[in-house]
């Protein structure tokens, strides 16, 4: 008797398993859920955004990085962005609150939110020296909001226009948030995956300088607190959003990263990031929690029938995992590049490489025309003291002020002069040693995304007995 002859080939079945699996995520996204999470997540981003708006105001930061500085460090492909004339950026300041407040509000939401990431996205883009990691990730949150429909429930929006009204959302939309939070969590952990950090550098040199901290400040200085904060950091960055994922643990998860981001904004000048990271990690909890708390208040409604499904366009989901996939690959890309990330800062920023290096430096640049004459520029000439000391360290930062001296000897007669920088630097309390070839005309250098070879490799170790 001959075997049956299969109506298949493996191929075949494999593919076909795929693309049922493939079905079944895109069935589990379009399924709705609560969405008073997501108006939750609406509020608490308005009232830290206002917050954030009203603290540049009061503290004067608005003139002190953005109107009194002469020269601005723009991002590549960005030069064309510049700060507002007379009293723009302050005026720009005050939009940015009333556009907060209209996200808070849920007044014309999807108006607002996209207002709300251009104008904050420009802020973000006027200068490298502000670059602040929970700046880019409010850059990021603010465009997936335009997308989310946070309007549609405890929202003036949906008050004014019921029909638009919803006590759902599709599973995509809380998913994609989560995504967004976990991902400064994980890639912090990431990044802390080196041998400086599992030395615990700089961490120690940090603790040593804060022994005045209430309770625990008398233990930095011993090496089991030291070592405990470095380790302690990494775990939770790599654990926490799947321990926040598992019911079980969540309770503990989130009071764990609570405590860590308290501390934290006590230890450290981090701004809004520990508060917004702490509203934010709530939405790793059941979504309708926010509508639970309200009706043991007495407050709220219950929500409305739930519909079988919402649909997410195949075009959507394709542009859903594009994003995922960006999200993910970006902070890896240090892996493919050659040297030290924190010494070099190729893959260093927009990879959540936070809070990773303590770096001094100095960095002489000295002019020289075609007639072989030379002087020596003082960058605070032309930059205030914090640009300056960004720019010391930050090797792209000093390719581009490199190019501002060439066009500004080219202004006063010194045509295609070489501009060579001297640059020493100490990482994580290394000895100094160059960053940059003295012997390059940075420039000829082009600015470039890419890794350059002028940049001088790490050669001193972290301690003196490793040489």
């Amino acid at each position: 008797m001959e075997a049956p002859v299969p109506t298949h080939s493996p191929t075949e079945s494999t593919q076909a398993a795929e693309s049922k699996s493939w079905t079944a995520v895109h069935t589990y996204l379009q399924s709705p859920v609560d969405i008073a999470i997501l108006a939750y997540f609406r509020v608490a981003f308005g009232a830290i955004m206002l917050w954030e708006m009203w603290r540049y105001a009061s503290y004067g930061w608005i003139s002190r990085y953005w109107i009194e500085p002469s020269f601005h460090f723009t991002y590549f492909g960005f030069d064309w962005i510049r700060p507002w004339p007379g009293i723009g950026m302050y005026v720009h300041f005050g939009v940015m609150a009333l556009l907060a407040l209209f996200i808070l509000l849920g007044l014309w939401y999807r108006l607002s939110a996209t207002l709300f990431f251009l104008g904050f996205s420009y802020i973000f883009l006027l200068e490298q020296a502000q670059y602040l990691n929970h700046f880019y990730l409010i850059c990021l949150i603010a465009f997936i909001m335009i997308f989310l429909p946070a309007h549609r429930s405890w929202a003036v929006d949906a008050w004014r226009r019921p029909d638009g009204r919803s006590d759902w959302m599709p599973n995509w939309n809380l998913w994609l948030l989560r995504f967004q939070i976990g991902v400064p969590y994980f890639f912090g952990g990431v990044a802390k995956l080196n041998g400086d950090w599992l030395q615990a550098q700089p961490i120690e040199s940090w603790l040593a300088s804060r022994t005045d901290f209430p309770l625990i400040g008398q233990f930095f200085t011993e090496k089991w607190m030291v070592f405990g904060f470095a380790y302690g950091g990494l775990l939770l960055d790599l654990l926490v959003v799947p321990f926040l994922l598992w019911r079980k643990t969540r309770p503990f998860a989130f009071a764990t990263a609570v405590l860590f981001h308290l501390t934290n904004a006590h230890l450290f000048s981090i701004g809004i990031f520990p508060w917004f990271m702490i509203a934010a990690t709530a939405v790793f909890f059941n979504p309708g929690w926010p509508r639970q708390a309200l009706s043991r208040l007495g407050l709220g409604q219950k929500a409305e029938e739930r519909p079988a499904k919402i649909k997410l366009p195949n075009w959507g989901l394709a542009l859903l995992t594009g994003y995922v996939l960006l999200q993910i690959l970006l902070p890896l890309r240090h892996l493919v590049i050659i040297g030290n990330p924190s010494w070099t800062e190729e893959g260093h920023r927009f990879a959540w490489h936070m809070k990773l290096r303590d770096k001094d430096a100095s960095a002489n640049f000295t002019i020289i025309n075609t007639a072989g004459e030379s002087w020596q520029v003082d960058p605070l000439e032309h930059l205030t003291a914090r640009q300056q000391r960004k720019m010391s360290s930050r090797p792209y930062m000093i390719l581009q002020y490199a190019h501002f001296l060439a066009e500004e000897a080219a202004a006063q007669g010194h045509e295609e002069v070489e501009v060579r920088a001297e640059v020493w630097a100490s990482l994580n309390g290394r000895s100094p040693q160059q960053l940059i070839d003295p012997t390059v005309n940075l420039a000829a250098q082009p600015r470039t995304p890419w890794p350059v070879d002028w940049i001088l490799p790490l050669t001193t170790p972290l301690f003196p007995e490793e040489s």
